[in-house]
């Protein structure tokens, strides 16, 4: 065994010739010579994770200073120690040879309970919590899909991209805090991209790589938030790809969001961008007015409280860019209910949001009404000005009275002058008619909101 550890020796002093000092420290001086019988040598490395790094880094240079010292028929092994435990490794064969795996090796996992952590998710960011609509649909149907059978979907890995404020955060949350719920023991670990950096350069620097790839391999369900930061950081984008492929391979589940989509993202390797497109890419857009109504309604309701329609009406329709806004401006105008004793009305809402968001108040008219309505509905202008009684016409025409009227100061006589030289008498009919629909038609109520936005907008 002395002239193994030997030639052993020897190897490394040739592979330190070859690499840098770091890169020798890192991946070389932790391995640890084990045996060499029959023409195999095993060695003990940390992880299985540090055997792929060395199958895929420096497997040529291994291979010519064993064929060099040992024999050119040497067979590679590895012994991986995951866990400081006499019965939890395994050993693997190296990628050059067909050495079959030993029948007596216990399983890396068997007999070892890995320690606890913190899972670093949000509680409050559940599925109930996040209101379906058309914007977040595919998305949250994926998110529940995996929830239920993390890494046994197609949906692995799970990309959401979208701007900033539409949810990103709050879906990749909620779909590990519903893992966690149906299985506590599934290791799920919520990480933002600039964390997984502050941890790898620490990692580095104290010289303790082997243990932050330890943790980060044993992982069930990994959710990295803004992986777009990981642009232009060569070597954490390296490790990070080892990573994704040990828990890809393994069957773990992987959750992604960034603020573009895969193809948009610069600065990050192909062969990672490659693998972010092996799932499903799904994006989380601006939230229509009938989805951000829903969410106020929602908060307000899970808040106890009770908030006049026309004041959620008002915050909906000015805040159109993202959900984060949109609850801030509730909350405030909450928070300044309560302290100042002041009720919740229209005038309260304008004052804060006059603090928060530009309100520019847009000109609306009965020709700018007109016009929206005829183009939803693909009618030429003059169409709702003859006499035609098809039934499109009629209602484009009625519809464009009942906005007039509630959009406008304009009088009735004036609101049918403009509309078809109609008299108030029609006007008031038309907005009676549309009021109705509104009322009796969830279709047709989804069709007005449409409408609205497009006129506010």
């Amino acid at each position: 065994m002395e002239q193994v550890k030997q030639y052993w020796q020897q190897c490394l002093e040739v592979i330190k010739s070859n690499i840098s000092d770091q890169e020798y420290k890192t991946w070389f001086a932790p391995i640890v010579l084990s045996s060499y019988t029959n023409k195999t040598l095993v060695l003990e490395v940390p992880s299985l994770f540090f055997a792929e790094i060395l199958e895929s880094r420096y497997i040529d240079l291994l291979s010519k200073v064993i064929c060099r010292f040992f024999s050119p028929d040497t067979q590679l092994e590895y012994k991986a120690m995951v866990v400081k435990s006499p019965d939890a490794t395994t050993t693997i064969p190296g990628e050059h040879n067909m050495v079959q795996t030993r029948n007596n090796v216990v399983s890396s996992h068997a007999k070892t309970r890995l320690p606890e952590f913190d899972s670093q998710l949000n509680p409050a960011y559940s599925f109930d919590a996040l209101v379906e609509g058309n914007s977040n649909k595919l998305a949250r149907t994926a998110g529940l899909s995996i929830a239920k059978e993390p890494g046994k979907t197609a949906f692995n890995p799970l990309f959401i991209y979208g701007q900033s404020g539409v949810g990103k955060t709050h879906l990749a949350n909620a779909i590990g805090v519903m893992t966690k719920q149906l299985n506590p023991d599934a290791r799920v670990l919520y990480v933002p991209a600039n964390t997984f950096l502050i941890q790898y350069t620490d990692a580095v620097r104290n010289n303790d790589q082997n243990n932050f790839l330890n943790f980060y391999q044993t992982i069930d369900v990994l959710i990295v938030d803004d992986i777009q930061e990981f642009a232009g950081k060569q070597a954490t984008q390296n490790t990070f790809f080892h990573i994704f492929n040990h828990l890809h391979q393994a069957g773990k589940q992987l959750v992604l969001t960034s603020d573009r989509p895969p193809l948009a993202l610069a600065g990050l390797e192909q062969r990672l961008l490659t693998r972010f497109k092996w799932g499903l890419s799904a994006e989380l857009e601006r939230p229509d007015l009938a989805l951000r109504k829903a969410i106020l309604k929602s908060k307000i309701y899970r808040n106890g409280l009770e908030i006049p329609e026309d004041v959620v009406d008002f915050i909906a329709t000015n805040i159109d860019d993202n959900v984060r806004d949109l609850e801030g401006v509730l909350i405030s105008i909450m928070a300044h209910s309560t302290l100042t004793a002041a009720p919740i009305n229209l005038d309260l809402a304008k004052k804060i949001m006059g603090n928060v968001v530009n309100l520019v108040a847009k000109q609306i008219t009965v020709e700018s009404i007109r016009d929206v309505v005829c183009e939803h509905f693909a009618l030429p202008v003059a169409a709702i000005s003859t006499n035609s009684r098809k039934r499109e016409v009629v209602q484009a025409r009625q519809i464009a009275m009942y906005f007039s009227k509630q959009l406008t100061s304009n009088s009735l006589s004036s609101i049918g002058s403009i509309i078809g030289q109609r008299d108030h008498a029609t006007v008031l009919h038309a907005c009676k008619v549309v009021a109705g629909l509104i009322e009796m038609d969830k279709n047709f109520k989804a069709t007005m909101e449409e409408i609205e936005e497009k006129i506010k907008s």
